[in-house]
């Protein structure tokens, strides 16, 4: 790879990094006046007795926070007649692997929610090598509901309620992520959701990328994330 990038000294180099990182501290102000509205929003009471299958057996959403007041819940990808689940999801999900336990030291609870037969999620796990807890809705209105699974009828009209307006993007299922509070006496609040790019935050891997002089590197691609293959497939 060859660059006619600016080449400077290290003088110069300090002040241009100097400079950029006026802008940085801007921006993390401002991120960290965006969090603090986003946790004043207000809340929705969830009243559906929503179903899951996980390797304890039947349970319900409450059973999800697993004792504690907060949910991260991770809406993946897979549907039932799938094979594997998306690559996209997957590449979001092998970060979640290794920060699940640490969010449990701060009373959060990170799961994932598909509506894959759950036989069909421990499989893919297994693969991957993921820990983190993966339950199935299989059979529940919970993924039409949250705007993450769509009927065939919706996907015929060429429009869906995706990303809380219309949207053109009309997959089977769609990305998405909530947030529930847990109250003492068993009530359970949804207290945000983010669907599209609204999940990038999320993505550790492309948070490095930005780092690095060639970025992402996606715009010469069919689409973003054109390059991305299953985390077992890259050295074959």
């Amino acid at each position: 790879m060859t660059t006619n990038h600016t080449v400077v000294n290290q003088q110069e180099w300090l002040r241009a990094r100097r400079d950029f990182l006026v802008k940085e501290k801007a921006f993390t102000r401002a991120r960290d006046e965006l969090n603090e509205a986003r946790r004043a929003l207000p809340w929705l009471l969830i009243d559906k007795d929503y179903r899951f299958r996980g390797v304890e057996g039947e349970l319900g959403l409450a059973d999800l926070f697993a004792g504690r007041s907060q949910l991260l819940l991770y809406h993946f990808m897979f549907h039932p007649d799938w094979e594997q689940a998306c690559k996209s999801c997957s590449f979001w999900a092998d970060g979640y692997n290794g920060v699940f336990r640490h969010l449990a030291q701060r009373d959060v609870s990170l799961v994932v929610v598909s509506r894959a037969p759950l036989a069909k999620l421990r499989a893919f796990a297994s693969r991957c090598g993921w820990e983190f807890p993966w339950y199935s809705s299989e059979g529940s209105e919970f993924n039409h509901d949250f705007r993450v699974s769509f009927t065939d009828d919706e996907i015929a009209s060429g429009s869906v309620d995706y990303n809380f307006g219309p949207s053109r993007f009309t997959p089977t299922e769609a990305p998405g992520l909530s947030v529930f509070w847990a109250e003492d006496d068993g009530s359970i609040y949804r207290t945000y959701s983010c669907y599209a790019r609204g999940l990038d935050m999320l993505n550790v891997a492309y948070h490095h990328l930005d780092l690095v002089p060639k970025g992402r590197d996606e715009d010469e691609l069919p689409h973003s994330m054109a390059w991305l293959d299953f985390q077992d497939q890259y050295d074959k």
